[in-house]
């Protein structure tokens, strides 16, 4: 019995000492950023690693721009979008996440109720007539309450399964990217590193592909535009000029004025 003990604690050592270096590994990381741009995200990487087996080839456009030359308007539009509290938080914003929660459990309730009438109906068929195939259960969208710092740990070191361990890391790297680096910086890497559609990285990248002109020259609407498509890039570029984006777009302009970027 003591020797299982003994292999079970070495197990457990060896667990909580991987545990931590890993956490070093990841604080090195974000001190680095202090004073060198990031090449590269785990996101991006794995986004050139499908891009590469799907279609063989790597069509890829990122170019880093200093802060400076990143817009206002950009920077007002994307705080204004994902992140209102951006100025006020500490990483987390825990009423942002709570009304996430809230919004979720509306949605899985209505979701079920829906299904449920599905179900219903099917089972109500004539007698002597086959019952029509059932639609596939509709599964209920899931709305986020990250912050921008929480979505820039997830792209810089994470992949994008849901689990508890996943989201638990993700809020270790997000006090690290606060505690390390300043709002400014956290807003510069960030916008240097998101998707803006396939193979699309970056406020250059996308100010270039959709507009035809640099970071620092996007005006009120084109990045208000810009910021609407954050949570769904490849599903918006496909349509950037479309009914929802175009008034979506002209909310976040409305609410731009009161935003004071880092």
């Amino acid at each position: 019995m003591r020797v299982v003990w003994r292999a079970l604690l070495r197990l457990a050592t060896l667990l909580v000492l991987s545990t931590i270096a890993l956490q070093l590994y990841f604080l090195v990381r974000v001190a680095l950023m202090m004073v060198v741009d990031p090449q590269s995200t785990t996101f991006q990487r794995s986004e050139a690693w499908r891009l590469l087996v799907d279609k063989g080839e790597v069509l890829w456009s990122q170019q880093w721009v200093d802060y400076e030359r990143i817009s206002p308007n950009l920077k007002r539009a994307v705080i204004a979008s994902e992140d209102a509290a951006f100025a006020e938080h500490s990483g987390v914003d825990w009423d942002a996440i709570e009304k996430a929660w809230e919004r979720n459990q509306r949605a899985e309730e209505r979701i079920e109720r829906l299904n449920l009438l599905q179900e219903r109906r099917t089972s109500k068929a004539p007698a002597g007539k086959p019952a029509p195939a059932a639609p596939a259960p509709r599964a209920a969208k899931v709305v986020g309450g990250s912050t921008i710092t929480q979505q820039l740990a997830k792209n810089l070191f994470l992949g994008s399964e849901r689990s508890l361990a996943r989201k638990g890391q993700e809020f270790v790297i997000t006090l690290m990217l606060e505690s390390l680096l300043s709002k400014q910086r956290i807003l510069e890497i960030y916008l240097n590193s998101v998707e803006w559609g396939e193979g699309l990285f970056g406020a250059q990248a996308a100010a270039r592909h959709y507009f035809r002109t640099d970071a620092a020259s996007l005006g009120a609407m084109q990045a208000a535009r810009l910021a609407v498509m954050l949570p769904a890039p490849k599903r918006f570029e496909k349509r950037p000029n479309s009914a929802y984006v175009i008034g979506r777009a002209g909310t976040i302009t409305a609410r731009m004025g009161a935003i004071d970027p880092p």
